[in-house]
């Protein structure tokens, strides 16, 4: 059986064992330590540390292929499995496009991708020339390592923006800013690809953000004319073959009144492709695995009108009601919701699973996400 290495050990990870398994492959993951959310299906689990080379060269050891389920390798490490001769899918000269969001920007554009003026910023100065070339319409990110909502920013002042800058800079945090996009809703454009240079794209869909994180995906995307969604997967499809990539590649976009314009990328499983485990005929998980070791990929085609998923982010409080008794209320009052718990402490805020519902109603299929996630969250119904 072909072994697949995961580097990390969160919940995409997790959801790449299952599909793995399904395969007849032998995963394997490297995990911080034996609680993690993969950690606790993997039946090979190696504990280590994703930025120690030795920890790395142990588990790829052997292994057909090594993958991710982040994009925080040391990209120098990464090269060094390469040059050892070990199969590492994204290879590093791809991978630096999700880990460096200024080296992506600037390939984006060398593309011809549409993306927001940006800059780098370095100074104070940097940051006052910007702010004037934008018209105060400031997003600062950090270079590396932000998701989520995590290591973006939002300066509404001149004075404000300056004073984050030298800020963030004195702690060494590589910084870059864009011009903050009126966009009226967030797209997902979600495309494989496998060594031999197959590609197949899944329907466009709609992600809708809660303080910087997804908290609905919506396949279809609503209301999308087929124009647009062409060229939504168009993008996609260009950059995957474009930058190399190996595996799944999400491209978040920001739709306006009259484009469309790239966010970011992500090679690895995406947040907004969950939907796929249960309205799609190929899972971005079993997907991503076939992409990997370069067998040929599954359709993409959707197996209902509409699939809706809900994330379940973790409240203020976490019930008393046991989760097994939740999911059961919630198997008993809608047993076509399919609930995914990732098996971690309860935190506010925190991904502690999702639910996905396929449906021909839209509007049926967004209740019953809508209330089956907040009952595994609160143990009440809306």
């Amino acid at each position: 059986m072909p072994v697949v290495a995961v580097i990390g050990d969160g919940q995409l990870a997790r959801m790449m064992q299952t599909a793995a398994i399904e395969l007849g492959l032998a995963p394997r993951v490297l995990a911080a330590d034996d609680n993690a959310s993969a950690a606790q299906v993997f039946g090979d689990v190696r504990i280590g540390d994703y930025r120690d080379l030795a920890d790395l060269q142990a588990i790829a050891e052997g292994a057909d292929a090594v993958t991710f389920d982040h994009e925080h390798v040391p990209n120098e490490y990464a090269h060094m499995l390469i040059d050892a001769g070990i199969n590492v899918e994204p290879r590093p000269h791809a991978l630096l496009y999700a880990q460096d969001k200024l080296e992506q920007r600037a390939r984006l554009t060398e593309l011809g991708a549409p993306v927001p003026p940006f800059s780098p910023i370095a100074s104070a100065k940097d940051a006052s020339d910007f702010f004037e070339r934008v018209g105060g319409r400031v997003c600062l990110k950090s270079r590396r390592g932000g998701y989520d909502g995590h290591g973006v920013w939002f300066p509404d002042s001149l004075e404000a923006f300056t004073e984050l800058v030298e800020k963030l800079v004195g702690e060494g945090v590589e910084l870059y800013a864009e011009e903050k996009v009126p966009f009226v809703r967030e797209l997902s454009a979600m495309v494989a690809r496998n060594r031999s240079g197959e590609v197949k794209a899944w329907p466009v869909v709609e992600s809708r953000q809660a303080d910087g994180v997804c908290r609905v995906a919506i396949s279809p995307a609503p209301g999308l004319d087929a124009e647009r969604a062409a060229a939504c997967q168009g993008f996609a499809v260009k950059i995957a073959e474009a930058l190399d990539v190996t595996g799944v590649l999400a491209v978040e976009l920001f739709e306006t009144a009259d484009a469309v314009l790239v966010n970011e990328l992500a090679m690895r499983p995406h947040n907004t492709g969950h939907w796929t485990q249960d309205g799609c005929v190929t899972s971005q998980f079993e997907q991503h695995l076939r992409a990997v070791i370069d067998w040929p990929l599954g359709s993409t085609e959707p197996t209902a009108p509409y699939t809706v998923m809900v994330n379940t982010l973790g409240g203020d409080s976490d019930p008393a009601v046991p989760m097994r008794e939740r999911v059961a209320a919630v198997m008993k009052k809608y047993p076509e919701a399919k609930v995914h718990l990732y098996g971690k402490g309860y935190r506010p805020g925190r991904k502690m699973g999702h639910v996905n519902v396929a449906d021909e109603s839209l509007e049926r299929a967004l209740d019953v996400a809508e209330d089956a996630a907040h009952y595994i969250i609160n143990a009440q119904w809306r």
